[in-house]
């Protein structure tokens, strides 16, 4: 074979394997699962509107358990960073100790530690990525699991902040939280009055809840949930009836 035909057919080859390679950019991309925001009760569609409102900076929902306070919540903040409406979800829970399961116990850093408080947050997230995303998404720090305590002194810019189970939490520490939000930012306080750990004196969730009763402050949305807003299962309803006192 002359040298020119041995050119020839080996630029057929590269040809053909040319060809036969997708570009990245050509590549089809992987299917991403729309969120969507359904309520199925009025009261869980007056929350729905206040989380989808840009003008509602704070958001507090109180409700028994069931209700569908923190999967809603943190429906809405996946759905704004995967929008790109903000650049981080920050997860933050009072770290309520009991018997001998303190922190200082617990193995691991300190996300290691707050998982067990988080995990109802991070079950959210699982339906939307995978485990391995979700960890690398806390190491690079665009989800953030916070202690209520670490928290202050700091700002929080284009975040959404999930504060749960806040009727654990101390009047000065709700003050703090709410204090810490910055620009292109949203908090959403959620919480059940009925399953508090703290005296009505020392609880921080019925002090904001009572304070908004009486004085409406512009930016700030209050959504309550009652028992016939239970979605979780018909069962939760006679659970609730009881254990009325």
């Amino acid at each position: 074979m002359s040298r020119n035909r041995a050119a020839k057919a080996q630029k057929r080859m590269i040809q053909a394997t040319v060809e036969n390679t997708i570009a990245f950019t050509q590549a089809p991309k992987a299917a991403s699962r729309r969120i969507d925001l359904v309520p199925r009760t009025r009261n869980q569609e007056q929350l729905v509107l206040a989380l989808q409102n840009p003008d509602a900076h704070i958001v507090v929902t109180v409700g028994p358990a069931g209700t569908g306070k923190t999967y809603l919540a943190m429906q809405a903040a996946v759905k704004a960073l995967k929008e790109g409406d903000c650049d981080r979800i920050v997860m933050t829970r009072p770290a309520v100790e009991v018997e001998d399961e303190r922190h200082g116990f617990l193995p691991g850093n300190l996300v290691a530690k707050m998982e067990p408080w988080t995990r109802p947050l991070l079950d959210v997230m699982r339906e939307y990525y995978r485990p391995q995303d979700i960890m690398a998404m806390i190491e690079d720090q665009v989800v953030e699991i916070a202690p209520l305590a670490f928290m202050r002194g700091r700002t929080f810019k284009n975040s959404w902040i999930i504060a749960d189970e806040m009727q654990n939490a101390t009047p000065a520490q709700v003050k703090m939280l709410m204090t810490r939000i910055g620009s292109g930012s949203k908090i959403v306080i959620t919480g059940d009055v009925e399953q508090a750990d703290r005296r009505r004196g020392d609880n921080g969730l019925i002090d904001l809840s009572e304070r908004l009763e009486h004085s409406s402050v512009p930016g700030i949305a209050v959504c309550r949930l009652q028992a016939r807003d239970v979605q979780r299962h018909p069962i939760i309803g006679s659970v609730l009836k009881l254990y009325e006192s």
